[in-house]
C-alpha cells in the first residue's frame, strides 16, 4: 500500500517511435519512419504537486505521458518510490487522461461519476461522487446531460471521472487545451487544490500557458524535439535562466517566455540554425548545472496533505462488478427523458414496427389470387431485408459511442471487449425480441391466420435471429471500422450479398450453377428465407388459386411432382398449382425431382435452429475478436 508521501522519477529516459505519420500499408507493414522522440528525459515529482510539461508541438509531450503511463516502450528508469513503476501498477493505481476523451452521451454528470469503475459502492461511492462534483465546481451540472455541457465542464468531468479512482498519479493531456482566459484559469486552480487535497501527483501538458497559472504549478519541464531544457521546481526557473544568462524581461511572461526560448524557430533557415545551436547549448547546460539544482531541491517541496493519507479508492472492480456496472450504463442512457434517451428509446422499440407498418399499408389490400405467391414472397422478403436493415442501423447509431469508450477504457485496464458485448447483449435483446414481435404482429395477419399462435411465434422468432445476426455483423465490423458511415456501408454491402444470393425471391435457385447454390449453405439468409416462405406457403389456401374473380385455375392438376410440368397447365396465367409447386421452383436445384417435404433442407425445424445457431455464432465470434489484441494504429484511431 502506498502511502500520501511519494515520489516518482524519471532517470535518463529514451523513447523510440514513428516520428511522421504514415499510409495504411505503411502501418500496416511497419514501413513507418521511425526516430528518437525522447532523449536523456530525467525529473522528479511529487504527491501534491502539479507538474507542467511545457512545448510547442512535436516536441514530444504526448510521448512523455505514454512513457509515464507504461503504454510504450522506453529505456531508462521509471521509478516510483524507488521502484520501477510497471504497467499494470499504472493501470491499477494511476490514470491518463486523454485530450480526446469520450464520454457516454446519454449520461448526466452524476450519472457519469455515479457509473464510473471504482472499488468504492453505496454510500461511500455516493459521497465520493458529491464531493468530487464539489471539488470540480460541478455541483450546479450534476443533472446536466453530457452533451450539453461546455467545454470547460465537459474537461472537468473527464478529470473528475478519473479522480473517482483516487489515483495516486495524474496524468492529463493538454487540459486546458482551447479555453479561454478564466476557463483556463479555473481549470488549473482546481486541479491543483485537488492535488493537495487527495495527495495526488498531476503531472499536466500545455502548449500556450498563460502567466496566471503561475503560482499554480509547482514544477516544470521544459521540452525541445525530445530533448530537456530545463526540469525542476517553478520558483527556481527564473534564477536558473538568469544564471545562465537569459534574464526574463519585465512584464513578460516567463512561462511563455521561456517556452519560446526553447522552441526551434522556423521562419527562416538561418533562424532555424540559429535556434537550434542555442537550443542545444541550453540542453548541454542543463545537463552541466541543472541536475545540481535538481538535487538540491529534492527534499525542499512543501505539501500540504495528511502525511497519514492512504490510497484506498484505487484499483479495479470485480468482473462481475463491472459487467453490472456497464449494464446499468446502457440502461441509463435509455430510461431518461432527454434527447439521447428518448432516440435511443425510439430506435429499439419503434423504428422496426414503423417500418412494418409502411408494410402493412402498401399489402394490406391483397388478395388470394395467383399474384399473392409473388406478393406474399415480396412482402416475406422486404420483412426480412427491412429488418437486417433496421437492426444495422440502429447498431450503427448506437453502438457507436459505447465502442469508443470501451477503446479508451480498455487502455486503462478496466474490462475487456467481451464485457463490453455481454453488457450490451443483455440490454439489446430484450427489446429486439419485443420490437420485432410487435412488428410481425402488424403484417402477420396480411399473410397468414393470426389465430395460429404457433406459427406467428416462429415466424417472429426467425425474424428476431435475423435482427441478431445483423446487430452482431455491424458489431464486428465496428470493431476496426471507426467511421460510422463507412461502416454502415460495409455491412449493407455485405447483407446485399446474401440476400441477393440466397433469399430465393430476387433469383430462384434453379437459376444458380451448382458451385453457386452450395454457397448459399453458409448464409444465414437461405436457412431465414426458406423457413419464412415454408411458414407461410405450407397452408391450405395456397392450392389451386384462381387468377381472378372472373378466371379461376382448375385446370391446374393437383398431382404435378415434378419440376419438368410445374407450368403445364391449359391457364397461361395459372403458373402454380400450390404453395409446394411455388417452393419448389424457388428453394430448389436445378435437378431436385424429390418431394420438398421430405428433403431435410425444408425441414421446419433444421432451418429455425440453424439460423440462430448463425445468430448465436456472430455473437461467439464478436466475443473473441473483442479479445485478439489489435495493432496499435488501430487502437489509436479509436483513442484519438
Amino acid at each position: 500500500m502506498i502511502g500520501g508521501d511519494y515520489t516518482l522519477e524519471l532517470c535518463n529516459v529514451y523513447h523510440s517511435g514513428q516520428v511522421e505519420p504514415g499510409s495504411f500499408f505503411q502501418r500496416l507493414t511497419g514501413g513507418v519512419k521511425t526516430g528518437i522522440i525522447l532523449k536523456d528525459v530525467s525529473f522528479t515529482t511529487h504527491s501534491g504537486e502539479v507538474t507542467a510539461i511545457l512545448g510547442s508541438k512535436g516536441s514530444g509531450k504526448r510521448a512523455l505521458l505514454d512513457v509515464i503511463a507504461r503504454r510504450v516502450p522506453s529505456k531508462g528508469h521509471i521509478l516510483l518510490e524507488g521502484v520501477p513503476l510497471e504497467e499494470e501498477q499504472f493501470k491499477s493505481t494511476c490514470a491518463l487522461v486523454r485530450h480526446s476523451t469520450k464520454l457516454l452521451p446519454g449520461l448526466s454528470v452524476q450519472q457519469t461519476l455515479a457509473l464510473s469503475l471504482t472499488k468504492l459502492s453505496g454510500y461511500l461511492k455516493s459521497s465520493k461522487v458529491k464531493q468530487v462534483m464539489a471539488d470540480l465546481a460541478l455541483s450546479q451540472v450534476a443533472n446536466k446531460c453530457v452533451t450539453n455541457l461546455t467545454q470547460s465542464e465537459y474537461r472537468r468531468l473527464v478529470i473528475g471521472v478519473q479522480l473517482i479512482r483516487d489515483p495516486i498519479i495524474l496524468l492529463l493531456d493538454e487540459p486546458t487545451w482551447d479555453l479561454d482566459p478564466l476557463n483556463t484559469y479555473l481549470v488549473i486552480s482546481i486541479l491543483s487544490n485537488a492535488a493537495k487535497k487527495y495527495g495526488t501527483a498531476i503531472i499536466l501538458t500545455m502548449e500556450k500557458p498563460r502567466s496566471d497559472v503561475f503560482p499554480f504549478l509547482e514544477r516544470v519541464v521544459y521540452l525541445c524535439l525530445g530533448d530537456v531544457v530545463y526540469a525542476g521546481p517553478t520558483r527556481s526557473l527564473l534564477d536558473y535562466f538568469a544564471s545562465i544568462g537569459f534574464p526574463c524581461p519585465q512584464l513578460e511572461n516567463p512561462l511563455m517566455y521561456y517556452l519560446c526560448l526553447s522552441t526551434v524557430d522556423r521562419r527562416s533557415r538561418e533562424r532555424f540554425i540559429e535556434s537550434n545551436h542555442q537550443i542545444a547549448a541550453l540542453v548541454e547546460k542543463f545537463k552541466l548545472e541543472g541536475q545540481g539544482l535538481m538535487q538540491g531541491h529534492l527534499n525542499e517541496h512543501s505539501r500540504i496533505i495528511n502525511p497519514n493519507k492512504m490510497q484506498l479508492n484505487y484499483g479495479n472492480p470485480g468482473g462481475v462488478r463491472i459487467i453490472w456496472m456497464l449494464y446499468l450504463r446502457v440502461l441509463a442512457s435509455i430510461f431518461n427523458l432527454k434527447k439521447h434517451g428518448l432516440k435511443q428509446m425510439f430506435m429499439r422499440l419503434l423504428c422496426l414496427p414503423l417500418y412494418f407498418l409502411i408494410l402493412w399499408v402498401f399489402y394490406n389490400e391483397a388478395k388470394d389470387y395467383q399474384r399473392a405467391f409473388i406478393t406474399k414472397s415480396g412482402l416475406i422478403f422486404n420483412a426480412m431485408v427491412g429488418t437486417y436493415f433496421i437492426s444495422i442501423m440502429n447498431t450503427i447509431c448506437l453502438f457507436g459511442p459505447y465502442r469508443t469508450r470501451y477503446y479508451q477504457e480498455s487502455q486503462e485496464g478496466l474490462y475487456s471487449g467481451a464485457s463490453l458485448l455481454l453488457s450490451w447483449n443483455l440490454v439489446s435483446i430484450p427489446f429486439s425480441f419485443l420490437t420485432t414481435f410487435a412488428s410481425v404482429a402488424i403484417v402477420y395477419p396480411i399473410i397468414s391466420d393470426i389465430t395460429e399462435s404457433t406459427d406467428y411465434l416462429y415466424f417472429s422468432l426467425v425474424l428476431w435471429s435475423c435482427y441478431i445476426y445483423a446487430e452482431q455483423q455491424a458489431i464486428a465490423v465496428m470493431m476496426f471500422v471507426k467511421n460510422g458511415l463507412i461502416a454502415a456501408m460495409v455491412n449493407i454491402y455485405l447483407t446485399c450479398i446474401y440476400v441477393m444470393l440466397a433469399s430465393g425471391v430476387l433469383r430462384s435457385y434453379k437459376g444458380f450453377e451448382e458451385w453457386l447454390f452450395y454457397i448459399t449453405y453458409i448464409t444465414h439468409t437461405r436457412y431465414a428465407s426458406i423457413f419464412l416462405h415454408r411458414n407461410i406457403f405450407k397452408q391450405p389456401t395456397f392450392n389451386i388459386l384462381p387468377y381472378s374473380d372472373t378466371e379461376n385455375c382448375t385446370s391446374i392438376t393437383s398431382l404435378i411432382q415434378t419440376s419438368s410440368n410445374l407450368n403445364t397447365n391449359s391457364n397461361a396465367n395459372c403458373r402454380y398449382a400450390s404453395g409446394k409447386a411455388f417452393l419448389t421452383e424457388r428453394f430448389t436445384a436445378k435437378n431436385f425431382n424429390g418431394d420438398i417435404y421430405l428433403s431435410g433442407d425444408f425441414n421446419m425445424d433444421f432451418n429455425l435452429g440453424i439460423a440462430f445457431a448463425f445468430s448465436a455464432g456472430m455473437m461467439v465470434l464478436n466475443k473473441f475478436l473483442y479479445l485478439i489484441p489489435l495493432p496499435s494504429y488501430i487502437i489509436d484511431k479509436f483513442r484519438e
